[in-house]
């Protein structure tokens, strides 16, 4: 019988990655994006090109106002994403931080994974260059698969259903050398914060760092697009 997983891939490094781990792994891959009112919504072409490239059986874009509750640099027109000209990493829980994002995210994706009778979900969170984000710790994730399985009619029934984390205590340069291991084209992806209409990364905001530190570290070149140095 195959086994059938939903991966939440946004159109970046890291969800790329994750989506060639679950696939290599021998999952039947049921890609998952949301247009949830961010600002970098050209994240989403990267979504769906990443998801047909890596062999996605099917990519779905869910639609989500989370911009009408705002609260983050990614959803309100009102907040300004951070540009580290520095080269630093901002510290603690940054205002790119989308309250309750990945409850809402993982919570759909839970409910496709039962219309597809599917046993896993991976998510590309990382506990190591996580920016600070309180929804992407290990404890998060345990705390969310314990509730998934009481909710759930599968997870009722005994058909429990995980949640895979397989970049979760990895660097980043550790994870651009397991995506390079697996073939991924880093052309494909979009990490930015604040792209232009071009989809160009603007390599100022955390994300940007962080990628570029990630392939630095990993001695690999970087093949994003910068709309500035």
């Amino acid at each position: 019988m195959i086994k059938k997983a939903v991966i939440l891939v946004s159109g970046g490094l890291d969800s790329a990655t994750t989506l060639a781990i679950a696939h290599n792994a021998g999952y039947a891959c049921y890609a998952i994006s949301f247009n949830y009112g961010q600002r970098h919504q050209v994240e989403l072409e990267s979504a769906k090109t990443v998801s047909s490239s890596i062999g996605a059986i099917e990519h779905k874009v869910v639609h989500i106002g989370l911009d009408d509750i705002g609260g983050s640099a990614l959803t309100d027109e009102n907040i300004d994403v951070p540009q580290n000209t520095d080269k630093g990493i901002s510290e603690g829980i940054p205002v790119t931080y989308v309250p309750a994002r990945n409850t809402v995210f993982l919570s759909l994706a839970l409910g496709w994974a039962e219309v597809l009778d599917a046993d896993t979900i991976f998510i590309g969170v990382n506990a190591v260059d996580y920016s600070g984000y309180p929804d992407c710790r290990p404890e998060y994730i345990e705390a969310f698969q314990t509730m998934a399985n009481l909710a759930t009619k599968k997870g009722v029934e005994g058909h429990l259903i995980k949640i895979e984390t397989p970049l979760i205590h990895l660097s980043k340069a550790e994870i651009i050398q397991k995506g390079i291991e697996l073939g991924v084209d880093y052309t494909q992806t979009l990490s930015c914060y604040a792209p232009d209409e071009e989809g160009k990364a603007c390599g100022r905001c955390d994300s940007c760092r962080l990628r570029q530190q990630g392939f630095e570290a990993a001695n690999i070149p970087d093949p994003t697009l910068y709309s500035s140095p």
